[in-house]
């Protein structure tokens, strides 16, 4: 694996940068904050992470391990190539991402082209613990009155209607009181989701179809 690549810029492009390293050119695609921070003719450092395909080796660069960090974690999530990661950071920085991942707040992933409302409830559903905002231990803790809407927004990005998201969200955690005091959005969330897929499942199908009849 190609960890960086350190030498003279060679070349920027829209999408992409050439480093002279050692006399070969090695093609770096890279956000727009990344490639303007580099200067042609002068000497950077550029950390990589690479992807092996059968008949390709792909260099994306970035300014700092935690951007890469964010874009080798949004690469474990299904559906989210390369290409779309580095979108998600052209338009979010990296601390911007972690938060939303951590918070379940779907709605941040939407402003990136690309991507829609499921893709978008899939990345905070699949990153629900993996992203944790820098200077945290874990995923900050909001207030009972605050973490409820943060998930109803990620459910409605998942297709929910409000309603049948905030029904499900109560039903849920009925008995669940230590969970509801702690506030923990991505694990409320994965319970409500795992009660819509066992005895909530049923109920809810029946509400939604009763509300749109």
């Amino acid at each position: 694996m190609i960890s960086f690549v350190r030498g003279p810029v060679a070349h920027i492009g829209l999408a992409s940068a050439v480093i002279d390293v050692n006399g070969v050119g090695m093609l770096v695609n890279a956000t727009p904050k990344t490639l303007g921070a580099l200067r042609l003719g002068q000497q950077a450092t550029v950390i990589t992470s690479m992807i092996v395909r059968e008949d390709s080796l792909t260099l994306y660069g970035f300014n700092s391990d935690n951007e890469r960090e964010v874009f080798d974690t949004l690469l474990s999530v299904s559906g989210i190539g390369p290409r779309l990661a580095l979108a998600i950071l052209a338009v979010h920085d990296p601390e911007t991402i972690r938060v939303a991942a951590s918070g379940g707040d779907g709605k941040v992933f939407t402003k990136v082209p690309g991507v829609g409302p499921k893709v978008a409830g899939r990345i905070v559903l699949e990153l629900a613990g993996k992203l944790v905002p820098h200077g945290t231990a874990e995923a900050p803790v909001p207030a009972q009155t605050a973490w409820k809407p943060q998930v109803v927004a990620a459910m409605t990005t998942l297709g929910w209607s409000e309603k049948d998201a905030s029904n499900s969200i109560d039903k849920a955690t009925a008995d669940e009181t230590e969970l509801v005091q702690a506030g923990n959005v991505a694990a409320i969330l994965r319970t409500t989701l795992r009660w819509l897929g066992q005895d909530g499942a049923r109920t809810s199908v029946r509400d939604r179809t009763a509300s749109r009849g």
